[in-house]
């Protein structure tokens, strides 16, 4: 059986930058990767699809962008070849097709189990990615046999479903963009709106994002935010990463002739419910969007910046006087479902006792309770820019500092849980970032 200090699981962006910083480190590992590098990129994105984030925020360790786009957003191919390119570059120790099967506590770490064999290893970081299977909610087994069903994992193209109208559940990034091309194709789209982050693509003449990144909003660490579980759980976005920059939003939808109605909130006898909040809901993140905008001007005035166009206000988003309450699946205006509701970890493989009642790894900003044992590439693991690529390198870094403290220490790995169940838990005290995050003028 090989023996390794660090086993990763996953070789995506998030696994390859832990395997930089753990070789900047001297720290031997391998990444077991169930399909090839960068599979989820791969396999699961629309056809259309594009990243949310500039072609300048795809930073990694050691990696800055090197194009000459730098405002450009990347499509899928693309950034599975960057993926490819910068494992190539680091030499990465990368074990394709070799699906992780089992991950269990043993004397001296962990007993990891694949289909090609058997690895013992002293620690193990997961990086499996946050976005395996899609999340359904129950309701969706009461729709009527008729309908075709599909979920944002596995939506490629509008030609993929009947002809006819089409009902989109969920209104972040993934649902407006999905509800968007539908409708461009000739098909009716009726989009149910529960909660989501309103975001335009541009301020000020900038990228959102480089504001939120210039402003210190992505650097907001995981424990200074007051509800954590929420911040963690909040929905994407909406963006849409198109050459020309558009802001897709619910008011974009409108113009466009999508049909807004409320939340999904069951079926019965045939006919979708859907809630009656979606006034509040909308004006809830037009709140907040003005809220993120008054930060904005507040690092300006603070920092001296005045290098773009004038303070900008958004609509208020606008709805129909009585968005319908109810739709008859039975009658045949609706022919297709598309579930935009999110995603989950597959975790099935994790023998080791973090998860919590939702199935969910508990940790401490990347630090399991249990020794030896890390999670990366989860929304707002230790910063809110945890859910973006450009997320990554700092995470890792934190985590391998903690890695290697906790192998310095020499302490056997079930005794240090026995003694203290909570062993592990992250210093607040870390070294800077590794790299300057300051976005591009």
């Amino acid at each position: 059986m090989p023996k390794v200090t660090t086993l990763v699981v996953g070789a995506g962006h998030s696994g390859l930058a832990m395997s930089r910083c753990l070789a900047e480190r001297s720290i031997d590992h391998v990444i077991l990767e169930r399909g090839e590098v960068a599979h989820s990129w791969r396999t699961q994105r629309w056809d259309s699809f594009r990243l949310l984030t500039p072609n300048w925020m795809t930073r990694l360790p050691g990696r800055a962008y090197p194009g000459h786009d730098p405002d450009g957003y990347r499509t899928a191919p693309e950034l599975v070849r960057l993926i490819d390119e910068y494992a190539e570059t680091i030499g990465a120790p990368v074990r394709t097709n070799s699906p992780v099967t089992s991950v269990r506590p043993s004397a001296r770490g962990f007993l990891v189990r694949t289909d090609q064999g058997e690895w013992a290893a002293r620690t193990v970081v997961v990086a499996s990615g946050a976005c395996a299977l899609p999340r359904v909610p129950a309701l969706a087994e009461a729709l009527p046999p008729g309908l075709v069903t599909t979920t944002a994992l596995d939506y490629r193209a509008p030609a993929d479903l009947p002809e006819g109208g089409v009902l989109v559940v969920g209104a972040s990034s993934s649902g407006i963009q999905i509800a968007r091309e539908i409708h461009r194709s000739g098909r009716p789209v009726t989009l149910a709106v529960g909660e989501h982050v309103r975001m335009p693509r541009t301020y000020r003449g900038r990228d959102i994002l480089w504001w939120m990144d210039a402003s210190g909003v992505l650097d907001e660490r995981y424990d200074e935010v007051p509800d954590l579980p929420r911040a963690r759980n909040l929905p994407s976005m909406q963006l849409v990463g198109s050459p020309r920059r558009l802001t897709l939003d619910l008011n974009a939808l409108t113009r466009l002739g999508v049909r807004l109605v409320g939340r999904f909130a069951g079926v019965r006898d045939g006919q979708a419910q859907f809630s009656g909040s979606l006034p509040n809901v909308c004006a809830l993140a037009d709140l907040k969007l003005g809220r993120l905008l008054e930060t904005f001007e507040a690092w300006a005035t603070e920092s001296g910046f005045a290098d773009c166009g004038p303070a900008e206000r958004f609509d208020a988003t606008k709805l129909p006087a009585s968005p319908p309450l109810a739709l008859d699946l039975n009658r045949g205006e609706i022919r297709s479902v598309v579930w935009a509701t999110g995603f989950r970890p597959d975790l099935s493989w994790l023998d080791v006792p973090v998860l919590d009642r939702k199935g969910r790894i508990s940790h401490d900003g990347g630090v399991t309770a249990w020794p030896g044992l890390y999670l990366l590439g989860t929304p707002f693991l230790r910063r809110r820019r945890s859910s973006l690529i450009d997320g990554a390198g700092a995470d890792a870094r934190d985590l391998t500092h903690h890695l290697v403290n906790y192998l310095d220490s020499g302490q056997d790995h079930t005794d240090a849980a026995a003694r203290d169940p909570l062993h592990g838990r992250m210093p607040r005290s870390l070294p800077p970032s590794f790299e300057d995050r300051r976005p591009p003028e």
